[in-house]
């Protein structure tokens, strides 16, 4: 497969895993509207900052939280202010290199597939991407 259609795929792939891990989230933890919900549980204690939650580790940091699924599968994603998903060219990078079978791209190619892939995902600021409602 040629280079940005590797890359279109990895974002794909992202945007599958980031739904994963929303589901997974909010059946293990049912109060919870969105899985930004982590930062002000664990901000306010009422769950570690780090552990398990459904088949995922996650760790909060900053403005964000990684995921890492059972078989290695990383998913850190960062949240906007009003709490959507935002992630940026090196968390898409990251993300392809913990698959099963890593995917090595450069950021040209993810630009150009992120680009390639609106109206589905927004620039939400320079540089960072969401998943369009």
């Amino acid at each position: 497969m040629e280079r940005v259609g590797d890359a279109r795929e990895l974002v794909l792939g992202y945007v599958d895993a980031l739904n994963a891990v929303d589901v997974a989230v909010r059946a293990a933890i049912p109060s919870l509207e969105r899985i930004a919900d982590v930062l002000g549980l664990a901000h306010s204690r009422r769950i570690s900052r780090s552990g398990q939650v459904g088949t995922y580790s996650y760790k909060v940091h900053g403005a964000g939280c990684r995921f890492v699924s059972d078989n290695g599968t990383e998913v850190d994603v960062d949240f906007a202010a009003d709490g959507s998903e935002i992630f940026d060219l090196w968390r898409l990078r990251r993300y392809g290199l913990s698959l099963p079978e890593p995917l090595e791209v450069t950021d040209q190619d993810l630009r150009t597939a992120v680009w390639s892939l609106q109206p589905l995902l927004t620039e939400v600021r320079p540089g960072w991407f969401s998943v369009a409602n």
